[in-house]
């Protein structure tokens, strides 16, 4: 996915009312159609139970290879109370895209370069996620009879997936690695944290109190984890790709509130150029019965 951004020129003065509408709805229309190729682009292989499920077998056994705690540890800890796994997986169900819709929209408004740095970042990191789940489907660990876990969507509610994988026409459910609610929390926290730097000129440290934000990734991996909707290594391998996302697509200058996306002086730094490339988003047991039987992780 490509974006490039016309200057308005020297001559041209301040952008208008009309300006900001046009930038606006390409940067809606960017977002929209890029998520919509990444979801219509993820129900490609539900049709591949088989191999998701040896998948799955392989990253648990790599996981107990590798000394990795249980999965079941974290969500033996959800189940000591109804209300606490109740609110991890409305967690799991409601935070994800509201958070990283807000995040977007305050970066927009408030930091523009920031929030160009961040769309593309994020570009990066959903195509490459899409490339893996295609190559790669993975049955969750909830879906896995060695893991010996339990699907708290569907016992506690409340759920985004159907009973039915195969009758899911909404969610692939075999698209477990990499965790792009991981991955995306943890470049939402990620991203506050550099538009909120002071510039050094100021002369003045950055508040450690932006650190908090990082706090927002680690309950996202508790969440994922202990609702058997990820292994470990699902967040692992999200981190790695958005390391590389970083790596390749220029952190942003410094830029005042009033800087918008499509102005001159919204540029990348590595290009000194008016133009930016975007890089291409059964029965069920009961809740007495469920607590006894999570085994994993012993």
């Amino acid at each position: 996915m490509t974006s490039h951004t016309t200057p308005a020129g020297p001559e041209a003065g301040p952008a208008g009312p009309r300006a900001a509408r046009r930038r606006l709805i390409r940067e809606l229309l960017l977002v929209a159609g890029f998520f919509t190729v990444y979801k219509a682009g993820r129900l490609l292989s539900t049709d591949r139970t088989g191999e998701a499920f040896r998948n799955a077998e392989r990253i648990w056994d790599a996981e107990r290879a590798l000394r990795l705690p249980g999965e079941g540890a974290v969500q033996r800890l959800l189940l000591h109370g109804d209300a606490l796994v109740h609110t991890a997986n409305t967690y799991y169900a409601v935070v994800h895209f509201p958070a990283t819709a807000l995040f977007l929209i305050w970066l927009y408004v408030r930091r523009p370069a920031h929030y160009l740095w961040t769309r593309r970042v994020l570009a990066v990191l959903t195509g490459a996620a899409l490339v893996l789940h295609l190559a790669f489907p993975l049955a969750p660990p909830r879906m896995l009879e060695a893991a010996r876990l339990i699907d708290t969507g569907q016992v506690y509610g409340p759920t985004v997936y159907r009973a039915a994988p195969d009758a899911d026409t909404l969610a692939n459910q075999f698209a477990a690695m990499p965790s792009l609610h991981f991955g995306w929390a943890l470049m939402l926290a990620l991203g506050v944290i550099a538009a909120t730097r002071p510039p050094s000129p100021a002369g003045r440290a950055p508040s450690r109190w932006r650190l908090l934000w990082l706090l927002h990734p680690l309950l996202t991996l508790l969440v994922i984890v202990g609702t058997a909707n990820h292994y470990w290594l699902d967040a692992v391998v999200a981190a790695a790709l958005l390391g590389v996302a970083l790596l390749l697509v220029p952190r942003p200058r410094a830029a005042g509130p009033g800087t918008y996306p499509g102005t001159d002086s919204d540029t990348d730094t590595d290009s000194g150029t008016d133009s930016a490339a975007d890089a291409a988003a059964g029965e069920l047991p009961d809740r007495q019965s469920a607590a006894a039987a999570v085994g994993a992780g012993q």
